[in-house]
């Protein structure tokens, strides 16, 4: 935001407490930088400046990010009233008649939501390009992607327009941007955070809701203040024995990490991820910690599969639906290629395939829980990437090869879906540069229900090895 990007949203937020800015001041800041960021690196569908200022007019809660702007993300969360069109063509004219569950919370929170950030279809893909909206940018390199599906969040908080925003996550979505970009990136734990109305779960329970932050304490401080459980929901994830917050501020014992270097489909880190994991097991163990190399061993082929039925079964029936709304069959000016591909795949798959799915990921949840009891583990440590973020172009849903696209998905970032898979929480750190001047996260997981756990050693990280003040090349802050 400009002239406010050295402030994290908890300190912005003590700035309006205080009195030294207004919250419209702010809201004016953010539209301002929002809009030249929009012009270099494409990071938003819409603005909601209206309701914005009718949201300051009527009075914000006073919750702990009182007063401080925010974007949700075009996917995950439904503002009412206003478009969301999931980066698809076939929902140009979708409009929310309900705000989410998570919309409210953050409200009570005090946060101003002001515009809406883009994703690829469906969240499809580790890169947020669309048919509908174009590439989004990373602004650390243009010719880059920031990520997926969650890019336009991380190109507008690494631009410095806002300190956090929104994101979602069904195989990565939240921790592949913030790895791109320079920023803290956490995935709750299975059934954390709130996804409907009406549905709670997305993705058969793959898909959770969170952000993208600079500071780890707003990833925190925001968590608790999200987090719970909403109505209709099946499960909740387990209590946390302390405030989010105060996890980030205290630094944990010693802790026993396992670095995971082959993911489970084969892939490995290429030079420069496996600089930054050398880099991070030399700060670890400078701090006191223990880490040692080791791989759970789970079926990667079935984990692969699985991953592709759910997702699959769920465009088919988006696709279903779709085309009852609509009155008509779609086609390719409805859905990209990719997208038709698993529309297509989904209304073939067998009933049993989706049982056999279920149970690769629950074993997968137990083998990683016998592995961890087997190490006597505190927690897991592979990079967030297998690789540097790649050009724009090379994971868009409109690939010019299908076999490339298919090779260059699967490789990114296998480390992530095994989170989503086992319902665990992973977060994601800016924990190395290339030398090309990209950012590459680490990433770090935890048994179900121990977000405060990941929270203790990022803030540690963080006190350790400052990452604030490192900004991209294109900043509005």
């Amino acid at each position: 935001m400009k002239g406010f990007g050295e402030y994290d949203a908890m300190g912005l937020a003590e700035l309006v407490a205080k009195r030294e800015v207004s919250a419209e001041e702010l809201l004016d800041a953010a539209l301002e930088a929002g809009a030249a960021a929009q012009d270099k690196v494409n990071c938003f569908t819409r603005f909601f400046e209206g309701p914005a200022r009718e949201q300051l007019k009527n009075g914000l809660a006073d919750g702990p990010f009182k007063g401080v702007p925010f974007a949700t993300k075009d996917l995950g969360v439904k503002l009412k009233g206003q478009p969301m069109t999931n980066g698809s063509r076939a929902f140009r004219d979708n409009v929310a008649t309900e705000d989410a569950t998570l919309t409210e919370r953050y409200r009570k929170a005090g946060l101003v939501i002001f515009a809406q950030t883009t994703s690829p279809e469906f969240g499809l893909t580790t890169s947020t390009e669309s048919a509908l909206y174009g590439k989004t940018r990373n602004p650390w390199n243009t010719d880059h992607t920031s990520g997926g599906s969650s890019g336009g969040a991380s190109a507008c908080v690494s631009a410095g327009v806002i300190p956090m925003a929104h994101a979602s996550d069904g195989g990565g979505s939240i921790r592949i941007p913030a790895a791109c970009t320079g920023l803290v990136g956490l995935k709750p734990s299975r059934g954390r955070v709130p996804m409907g109305p009406p549905l709670s779960e997305n993705w058969f329970g793959l898909s959770t809701n969170h952000c993208v932050s600079h500071s780890v304490r707003d990833s925190a401080a925001l968590l608790d203040a999200t987090h719970g459980q909403e109505p209709g929901a099946r499960y909740i994830a387990p209590p946390p024995p302390t405030t989010f917050l105060q996890a980030a501020q205290t630094d944990p014992k010693p802790l026993k990490i396992a670095l995971w270097t082959t993911a489970p489909n084969g892939v490995r880190p290429d030079e420069e991820a496996q600089a930054g994991l050398e880099r991070t097991t030399t700060l670890l163990r400078e701090l006191g910690h223990t880490v040692e190399e080791a791989s759970p061993q789970l079926d990667g082929e079935a984990l692969g599969k699985g991953m592709m039925m759910i997702v699959s079964s769920a465009m088919a029936a988006i696709a279903d639906e779709r085309e009852a709304t609509l009155g008509r069959k779609i086609g390719p000016d409805d859905f990209e290629p990719v997208s038709q591909r698993f529309i297509e795949l989904g209304r073939t798959v067998p009933m049993g395939e989706l049982v056999k799915t279920n149970s690769a990921f629950t074993e997968a949840a137990w083998a990683l829980e016998a592995f961890m009891d087997a190490g006597q583990y505190d927690l897991l440590l592979a990079p967030t990437l297998s690789r540097p973020p790649v050009e724009l172009g090379v994971l868009s849903l409109d690939p010019s090869d299908f076999d490339a696209y298919g090779e260059a998905v699967t490789s990114f970032a296998p480390w992530c879906p095994v989170f989503n898979q086992a319902g665990w929480p992973a977060i994601s750190l800016p924990l190395h540069m290339t030398r090309a001047g990209l950012p590459l996260g680490m990433m770090f997981g935890a048994r179900l229900g121990r977000e405060d756990l990941l929270y203790a050693i990022a803030g540690q990280l963080e006190r350790a090895a400052p990452w604030a003040g490192r900004h991209a090349p294109i900043w509005f802050g």
